[in-house]
C-alpha cells in the first residue's frame, strides 16, 4: 500500500462543527482542536493538507484568510461539484497519484460517492482519520526536514502556476523567465536521510522502483567504486530542495552503470531528468568511460522516463538482469543537448 501524501479535508462539520454559509457574522467557524492537532502531525511528516468541500465557491478568499488554517491547507476546492472531481483535481494540481491521498468526511454519502469514483483513494471518518495515524501509509520511514518544508513547497508551487498563465501559449518563455538553477554535486552525509526518502517516494521518474535501505545507501555512497551524485533545483520563486539522484556502479572503468536512477514529480515540465542524465553522461566520458548504462524496470509508472531514455538513445544491451529489470546502454561519444532554460551547475567528476 502506497505511503499518503496528502489528506483531503471536508470543512462542515468535519474540519469545524456546523455550516459555514449558515454563520450570521460572515465568519467561519473556528476548527477543531483535535484536527488541528493532526495537521500538524501530518506536516511533520511531510504529509500536506488539502480541501474539497461541497460549498460557496466565493468562500475561498474567506478560507484562505482564516486564523488556524488559512496557510496550511494547499490545492484548496470549494464548489457545488461532485468530490471525487475536486479530488482528481486536487491531485493534478499536486503532481501526485490519487493511491496517495486520503479523504476525510463526516458525511456517509460523500465518502461513498468518492469511493465509487475513485477506489484507490483512502476514504475515512474523522475518527478512522485519527486512527489511522499510528499506521504505516501515514508514518513514512524516514522524515527529513526537506519534507516538513513540503507544504511551503506546494504553495510556491500555487505561485508558478499562477504566473505560468501571465504566459499562456509561451511555456518556454516562461520557464526562461522563471531563472531554474540544477546544482549537480555527489552526495554528503546530511543528504542520506532525503536520498532514502526519495527512494520510498518516487514512483513515476524511477528507473527500477528497488527499495534501497537507508544503511545501504550509506555503504554505497562511502563506497568510491561508486558515485551518488544528487540534484537541488530552485528558480525565482523558491527552493524544491533536493529533487533526484543516481546510483553509479564504476567497478568497471570503461562503462557507468546507472542502477538507479530518479527525479521528484515535483520537478515535472522543466526537462530536469534529460538535463542531469546529460551532465552524467558527459562526466562519464570525462573520465574515460565509453559508456553508460541504466537498470529499468519497465512499468505503467515510468513510462515518461523510458521514453526520455530511448529518446537520448539508450537502447536494449545484452544483459538482461532479474526481477524483470533489464538494462539500456548508451555510447558516451555524442553529447546529449543542454536544456536552453536550465543553468546547470555541477561538481561531478573532471
Amino acid at each position: 500500500m502506497s505511503l499518503v501524501k496528502c489528506v483531503v479535508w471536508d470543512l462542515d462539520e468535519t474540519v469545524w462543527p456546523g455550516v459555514a454559509i449558515e454563520s450570521v457574522d460572515d465568519e467561519l467557524p473556528r476548527v477543531r482542536p483535535e484536527v488541528l492537532r493532526a495537521i500538524g502531525v501530518l506536516e511533520e511528516r511531510g504529509i500536506v493538507s488539502s480541501v474539497a468541500s461541497r460549498t460557496d465557491p466565493g468562500l475561498l478568499d474567506t478560507l484562505r484568510a482564516h486564523p488556524d488554517v488559512g496557510d496550511r491547507f494547499v490545492a484548496p476546492h470549494l464548489s457545488w461539484g461532485h468530490k471525487s472531481e475536486a479530488i482528481a483535481a486536487i491531485a493534478d494540481e499536486l503532481g501526485i497519484g490519487t493511491d496517495a491521498i486520503a479523504f476525510v468526511d463526516d458525511n456517509a454519502f460523500e465518502r461513498a460517492e468518492v469511493a465509487n469514483g475513485l477506489p484507490e483513494v483512502r476514504v475515512l471518518t474523522l475518527a478512522e482519520l485519527f486512527d489511522s495515524l499510528e499506521r504505516p501509509a501515514f508514518r513514512p520511514a524516514t522524515v527529513t526536514q526537506d519534507a516538513r518544508q513540503r507544504p511551503r513547497r506546494y504553495r510556491e508551487e500555487q505561485e508558478r502556476r499562477a504566473a505560468a498563465r501571465d504566459f499562456a501559449g509561451r511555456t518556454e518563455e516562461f520557464l526562461r523567465a522563471s531563472d531554474i538553477r540544477l546544482d549537480l554535486r555527489p552526495a554528503t552525509e546530511a543528504d542520506l536521510d532525503r536520498l532514502a526518502e526519495l527512494v520510498e517516494r518516487t514512483h513515476r521518474l524511477n528507473t527500477t522502483g528497488e527499495p534501497w535501505p537507508a544503511d545501504r545507501l550509506r555503504q554505497v555512497a562511502a563506497d568510491p567504486s561508486w558515485l551518488v551524485p544528487v540534484a537541488r533545483l530552485t528558480d525565482r520563486f523558491g527552493d524544491y530542495g533536493l529533487i533526484g539522484a543516481a546510483l553509479i556502479d564504476r567497478a568497471e572503468p570503461e562503462q557507468w552503470a546507472l542502477r538507479l536512477f530518479m527525479v521528484s514529480c515535483r520537478a515535472a515540465g522543466r526537462d530536469v531528468a534529460g538535463a542531469f542524465l546529460g551532465r552524467l553522461v558527459a562526466a562519464a566520458r570525462r573520465v574515460g568511460a565509453e559508456r553508460v548504462l541504466v537498470d529499468i524496470r519497465p512499468s505503467s509508472s515510468n513510462l515518461e522516463l523510458r521514453v526520455l531514455l530511448r529518446g537520448a538513445g539508450f537502447t536494449t544491451g545484452e544483459e538482461t538482469a532479474a526481477d524483470g529489470i533489464i538494462t539500456l546502454a548508451r555510447g558516451t561519444g555524442e553529447p546529449l543537448p543542454d536544456v536552453p532554460w536550465l543553468t546547470v551547475a555541477e561538481e561531478l567528476p573532471a
